[in-house]
């Protein structure tokens, strides 16, 4: 729809109404199924005074001449040391037909609703259909979020929460708990993993920090926080164990997780059993029985930021 006075500032709040999982999971379904033109992200490694290494982001997408958009962000790993979020993020959403800016979207909202709603909607085809224990690895803004996306696909009773900072693992128990989750703290992570049929990880470790020996028969393993080749969350047994799935084939060169067990021969290409595309056309079957162990590997696709853009501009326009 044509918009000439210039774009709609949509606010966190704003974001967050239009972005119910119940909404955004089957959204992000038809997304996969229609499919999108989606470049290669641009990601470029940042000089910072710290450490760790900063990074810029830039994820472009359009769906003929219905939208288009894109998402700047920055990665900056150590801003939990001041209380700021690691990931900061914008969404430009235009119209596809005139290149005219409708909006201009809260990126963090979008991106963390996307990206649990992304492992929800693989998981929808990968966990067992009872599995109701969830152990959240991470506490930081999109593991807030990992909880609510799982129980509107599965029937969650359980959760615990780890992280390496035991104060933010005990602060995310407790607003999952106020939000009616049973949740506590987990203090052993290796017993926390062998007691869960869900393990999600939203943490921005560079060593692995789940072990395939730890996961039981039928578990489902789901790591969302890696981006890059030098950051990972499982180790390589972890994928020799399991029925390997991916986002996207962006994962074959972004994702540690993925690009190391390549290099070293635990996981081959072919092994990869398919993606989110695959999953949702039909194409690839998801869990074949209740003791296999299955692993979705994500780094994330322009093509759900569009999809979950798409709904908060239909909700500012009140179709």
């Amino acid at each position: 729809m044509p918009h000439s006075t210039g774009p709609i500032i949509v606010d966190l709040p704003r974001t967050r109404a239009s972005l119910d999982f119940n909404r955004l999971i089957p959204a992000l379904r038809d997304a996969f199924i229609a499919g999108a033109t989606v470049p290669l992200r641009h990601a470029h490694r940042l000089e910072s005074e710290s450490a760790a290494t900063a990074s810029l982001l830039l994820m472009p997408a359009w769906q003929g001449g219905t939208a288009l958009g894109v998402k700047i962000v920055t990665v900056f790993p150590d801003n939990g040391k001041r209380g700021l979020n690691a990931v900061s993020s914008t969404y430009l959403l235009c119209d596809g037909q005139t290149g005219q800016h409708l909006a201009v979207i809260d990126g963090n909202e979008i991106t963390g609703r996307r990206t649990a709603a992304a492992s929800a909607l693989a998981g929808d085809y990968l966990a067992r259909r009872d599995a109701s224990s969830l152990l959240i690895v991470g506490a930081g803004h999109i593991a807030g979020m990992l909880a609510a996306a799982w129980a509107a696909v599965r029937p969650i009773r359980e959760v615990r929460v780890w992280n390496h900072r035991t104060a933010r693992a005990a602060a995310l128990a407790a607003t999952l708990g106020e939000a009616g989750f049973d949740a506590t703290v987990a203090d052993d992570l290796e017993t926390a993993v062998r007691a869960s049929d869900i393990i999600s990880c939203a943490t921005l470790a560079t060593t692995p920090l789940i072990h395939g020996g730890w996961l039981r028969p039928g578990a489902h393993l789901d790591l969302v926080g890696g981006f890059r080749p030098d950051m990972r969350e499982a180790d390589d047994d972890a994928v020799r164990v399991a029925r390997v799935f991916i986002d996207t084939d962006a994962a074959l060169t972004e994702a540690g997780d993925i690009v190391h067990p390549l290099a070293s021969s635990a996981l081959t290409r072919e092994a990869i059993a398919g993606t989110l595309f695959t999953l949702c056309r039909g194409e690839t079957p998801g869990r074949q029985n209740d003791q296999e162990i299955t692993l979705f590997k994500s780094v994330g696709s322009a093509i759900e930021d569009l999809a979950a853009a798409a709904l908060v501009w239909s909700d500012m326009r009140g179709t």
